[in-house]
């Protein structure tokens, strides 16, 4: 069995990077600073059904991810979560709140609905978190 992007993340998401353990994807919501960790491990549905070797590096990968997002203009809390009650594939949500956003201060999921990245914006995100 090989790795395959769930069709549900890859329709919500923009490629970012191959880190060496997971798919670094950036969720297409203008509103939020957040990118999605995905291992690429075949069949991942719990953090559990990774090797101790691969949620070590899951850990590191969210550290990492988690510092991108925090140094991004006015992001003041990151929010983590592996909740996968609708993409039952295995990943990690590391997104930014900012005073003010639209879903303050509860959750974002379910909120509302998403407002797509203009290309230029989303691209140049993209190449931030890259040289990153």
């Amino acid at each position: 069995m090989t790795f395959a992007l769930h069709p549900g993340l890859a329709a919500d998401t923009a490629f970012i990077a191959d880190w060496p353990l997971c798919r670094v994807l950036l969720m297409n919501d203008a509103r939020y600073p957040w990118l999605i960790l995905v291992p690429r491990r075949a069949g991942a549905v719990e953090i559990m059904d990774l090797a101790a070797s691969d949620r070590s590096m899951l850990m590191e990968e969210i550290t990492r991810a988690s510092g991108v997002v925090r140094g991004l203009p006015d992001v003041i809390k990151l929010n983590i979560g592996a909740l996968g009650n609708v993409v039952p594939q295995l990943h990690v949500h590391v997104l930014g709140r900012r005073i003010g956003d639209p879903a303050g201060p509860g959750p974002v999921w379910g909120h509302s609905p998403a407002r797509p990245y203009e290309a230029s914006a989303r691209d140049g995100l993209i190449a931030l978190v890259r040289s990153l």
